[in-house]
């Protein structure tokens, strides 16, 4: 039986915290909705990779969603410093992860390739309605 690591427990702590941090404490008005999808911590604790989805706000569209990724990264990474100092006093560790921001971007590729499945079953339909009708 596999006991529960403490990368586990220290990545779930830190998407927990990192996502009320996120959402109360970083006031720049850049940042869209952030929502921490996953926390990878290393091993000796030295790092931990955070993956983030960000939802576009006001005049940031769908199609300006790339810059709003951009920004998002820039800000939260500008941030780390101040979020690593507040983690490390709510987690009271010898030593607290350096945070480093990634864009999490299964949700997208997983919704194109459905869009991908739907359409190849649609021109599948219509082909064999097609030999039907002949």
């Amino acid at each position: 039986m596999k006991e529960f690591a403490r990368t586990d427990r220290v990545s779930d702590f830190l998407q927990k915290e990192l996502a009320h941090l996120i959402q109360f404490e970083i006031k720049d008005p850049r940042l869209g909705m952030v929502t921490v999808q996953d926390v990878r911590v290393s091993r000796d604790l030295g790092y931990a990779d955070v993956f983030i989805t960000v939802m576009p706000f006001g005049a940031q569209s769908d199609e300006n969603k790339a810059e709003a990724n951009d920004v998002a990264i820039k800000v939260l990474n500008k941030a780390a410093g101040f979020l690593r100092t507040k983690i490390g006093k709510a987690l009271r560790a010898r030593t607290t992860p350096e945070l480093r921001f990634f864009i999490d971007d299964t949700l997208d590729n997983g919704m194109r390739i459905s869009s991908l499945i739907e359409q190849a079953v649609r021109e599948d339909k219509s082909r064999n309605a097609n030999e039907e009708d002949n």
